[in-house]
């Protein structure tokens, strides 16, 4: 038998060694916002433990906002943000090669009340019109595109502009300063659920602008660097993402883990905000999402400009993430 002076070396010695194992362990630093989705499936991650069972220790890191997770992920105090598929190519294309894995195709849509006159794009016209973001807002150029194309009017001339942050702009379609506001899917299921109706959704808008698929327009952002420097890490993040993907899909008790960061002062709010969260999962290839992405880009190219996109003329080649391209 083992004496005691022997099994507490042991015992220290199996304790050092499982620290040690812990410490050789890759870690991911998601930047999250305090009230992104982002959150929502780090906490499924981490509850379930698909950071551990795929090999790798998940830091979710709560940064202020998008400036501060921009800045964040260019200085490399983060691994990965949900980022924008324009910001992502714009960055490729003036030489700091990224990575983009689909994160949602979830964007947003035009929102009026319940009973508001306006059923069509044409009705906007003479119209209060509130926009989340800016002018080179990727949702607001895709429908001034199809605005222009179904309706016949530009409607940054035929209707009344208002810029502004998402949960201004939305507050002020409650108060009825606006007739109408496009705004981010999370504000438009809040919405719904207050009996607010959707005129029109970005999925419709680029399907009307001849694109077949719903495309994931904003995805986890990785640097070149970060892929090459620990690739297994990175492939490990990319199949716990999809696991707690799957996972709130398919097991609604899951969604207790979500529930509490989710803000819903209601029912009706919390069934809104899963519908769509769930109506957004990325289903599709990468070539097939690429393909509709290139399409896209065309379009708000054209219309945003250098602005926009800066340097290039098309998506960086290796922008998507393939887990071969680190």
């Amino acid at each position: 038998m083992l004496s005691r002076r022997a099994m507490l070396a042991g015992g220290l010695l199996g304790g050092l060694g499982l620290r040690a194992a812990r410490a050789d362990v890759p870690t991911i630093r998601l930047g999250s916002l305090p009230f992104g989705t982002s959150t929502w499936e780090a906490a499924v991650i981490k509850a379930r433990g698909l950071d551990t069972a795929n090999g790798f220790a998940l830091d979710a890191v709560k940064l202020a906002g998008n400036d501060a997770a921009r800045i964040s992920f260019i200085g490399g105090q983060v691994d990965t943000i949900i980022g924008d598929l324009l910001w992502a190519a714009r960055l490729g294309n003036d030489g700091q090669a990224v990575r983009f894995i689909p994160y949602s195709t979830s964007e947003g849509g035009v929102m009026v009340p319940g009973d508001s006159p306006v059923k069509s794009l044409k009705d906007l016209a003479g119209k209060r019109l509130g926009v989340a973001g800016g002018p080179l807002d990727k949702n607001w150029l895709l429908l001034r595109a199809q605005a222009k194309d179904a309706a016949g009017i530009d409607l940054e001339q035929a209707a009344e502009i208002a810029y502004g942050a998402p949960p201004l702009i939305t507050l002020k379609l409650e108060q009825g300063a606006l007739d109408a506001a496009l705004t981010y899917w999370t504000y438009c299921a809040r919405l719904k659920a207050k009996g607010y109706r959707q005129l029109v959704g970005a999925e419709d808008i680029m399907h009307a602008l001849g694109v077949p698929g719903d495309v994931a327009l904003i995805g986890y952002l990785f640097q070149d660097a970060t892929v090459k420097e620990k690739p297994a890490a990175v492939a490990a993040f990319a199949r716990a993402s999809r696991a707690a993907k799957d996972m709130l899909a398919s097991d609604p008790s899951t969604w207790q883990i979500v529930r509490p960061l989710m803000a819903a002062e209601d029912e009706a709010t919390f069934e809104a905000l899963k519908h769509d969260f769930l109506a957004g999962i990325p289903r599709r290839s990468t070539e097939e999402e690429r393909a509709d992405a290139e399409k896209l880009y065309a379009v708000m190219a054209r219309l945003g400009g250098a602005r926009l996109v800066g340097k290039g003329d098309a998506l960086p080649p290796d922008l998507y993430y393939t887990g071969r391209n680190g």
